[in-house]
């Protein structure tokens, strides 16, 4: 093999490994958010399983970062035993990512099912700010936007509802676009019109697809650099110059 075709594969290897950062630095920032989001909205759901995706994402995030930067150091170096453990940690890696995105995937058709307590924590709301559900409820509609379970209309069945008069639905249901809104029932064009589950879905779906394509990338990557990481273990060949008498 020619100097210039190792000093490509070189060039190659720290281009890709760059790549690994950045695919690490989304997978990473995408458990982050799943989590956060999950803390947020733990009482919406019937199980916690959904952590273990965040915490997978977290830990291959991490070792693809601790990877591209190994490899990244790599192009400069000529050690068969490093580049061996290079490739050791990029199947670890593998390893990591595809069950994240395993789990990603089981989670993201489930997520209906996983939501489904979402209309019993409605059912009791009490408007409390010192009730944990009734505070999740609030913040939930006033982040997504979103307003009752399927839309404001959820609110009418309610005992919390028939309890204040049967006039109004919480104030978080009000669109940030009306000020004077006081959440009557009365003006629905000034309530936020899409139901929170469906908002819910969208949310942790999105999440939960970044760590799924993380995976495909990953592994594409990953077959380019074990290839190349090949033709820089194989030994190059000695010149022999003829004397010249």
């Amino acid at each position: 093999m020619s100097d210039q075709t190792r000093k490509a594969l070189r060039t190659t290897l720290q281009l890709l490994c760059q790549l690994l950062w950045v695919v690490g630095l989304v997978v990473g920032l995408s458990g982050f958010y799943l989590l956060m989001k999950y803390n947020q909205s733990s009482t919406f759901f019937s199980d916690s399983y959904i952590i273990l995706t965040a915490i997978f994402a977290f830990v291959s995030a991490a070792f693809l970062v601790i990877s591209g930067a190994f490899g990244s150091w790599l192009s400069f170096r000529d050690s068969v035993f490093l580049q061996g453990l290079f490739v050791y940690l990029l199947v670890v890696v593998f390893c990591l990512e595809s069950t994240a995105s395993a789990l990603a995937y089981f989670h993201a058709i489930k997520l209906d099912s996983e939501i489904a307590p979402l209309t019993g924590v409605f059912q009791n709301y009490t408007g409390s700010s010192q009730d944990s559900n009734s505070r999740a409820v609030d913040v939930t509609q006033e982040e997504l936007q979103c307003c009752g379970v399927h839309g404001y209309r959820d609110w009418l069945e309610t005992s919390w509802f028939n309890r204040t008069g049967g006039l109004h639905v919480p104030h978080t249901c009000c669109n940030s676009t009306f000020p004077s809104c006081n959440g009557t029932v009365d003006q629905p064009w000034q309530l936020y019109t899409q139901g929170c589950q469906v908002k819910m879905e969208m949310a942790f779906g999105f999440m939960l697809r970044l760590v799924m394509w993380g995976f495909p990338l990953v592994l594409l990557v990953e077959v380019v650099l074990v290839l190349i990481v090949a033709q820089l273990m194989m030994p190059q060949p000695h010149v022999k110059y003829d004397t010249i008498y």
